[in-house]
């Protein structure tokens, strides 16, 4: 089976088709905390739609789901953010952890990384470091703040917690990603397609 809903013009699933013909293997998968975290995210969706921020979201969606506790894994070169959404959840009741992503100290020659300013100290980023980090100070949800790309699946794929994203690594377009795709430069340009491709609707 071939997934392609990228360039699907209908989504017909949207109104019920089952186009893959897999959703009652699908039902059986989801666990009961997967269930209330689905059930949690509509309530948000459906009653704060175009209302609430991302960060308000998150806040919201950690209180309904009892966590007390959470986690931050952030980039060094974006603890002014990170310590920003720190002070916004504990203003909001929250407990919260921190881990930088230089976390432990271990220089990049230990583990054969390439470093950027040549000769010297160079502590390596440390995806599975801060993920420990988290799991020591028993977080309950832990939420990405720029960290690098590979690091950031590192880390959710070390994490003993789920893992939200709230801001992604973008050091040429002031970590927005999206705005590459959204330029009619970059899909010119740099990736070889239509500047009309795919104009969003409106």
């Amino acid at each position: 089976m071939k997934a392609d809903c990228g360039h699907c013009e209908n989504k017909e699933c949207s109104e019920g088709k089952d186009c893959y013909a897999f959703a009652d293997d699908v039902r059986k998968e989801y666990t009961p905390s997967e269930l209330d975290s689905m059930r949690v995210s509509g309530e948000i969706e459906a009653e704060h739609y175009t209302k609430l921020t991302r960060i308000e979201e998150l806040a919201l969606y950690a209180s309904m789901m009892r966590f007390k506790r959470i986690g931050i894994a952030f980039c060094v070169g974006l603890s002014a953010e990170a310590r920003t959404v720190a002070d916004v959840l504990q203003k909001k009741g929250f407990e919260v952890h921190s881990a930088c992503c230089k976390v432990c100290g271990i220089d990049k020659a230990e583990m054969g990384v390439v470093k950027i300013h040549g000769d010297g100290a160079e502590a390596v980023c440390n995806p599975v470091g801060q993920a420990l980090c988290l799991e020591r100070s028993g977080t309950e949800l832990n939420i990405i703040v720029g960290l690098c790309v590979g690091h950031d699946i590192l880390f959710t794929n070390r994490s003993h917690v789920p893992v939200s994203t709230l801001i992604v690594k973008d050091r040429v377009l002031s970590h927005n990603p999206a705005g590459a795709i959204y330029s009619s430069y970059y899909k010119e340009k740099k990736f070889g397609l239509d500047p009309d491709h795919c104009a969003p609707d409106g």
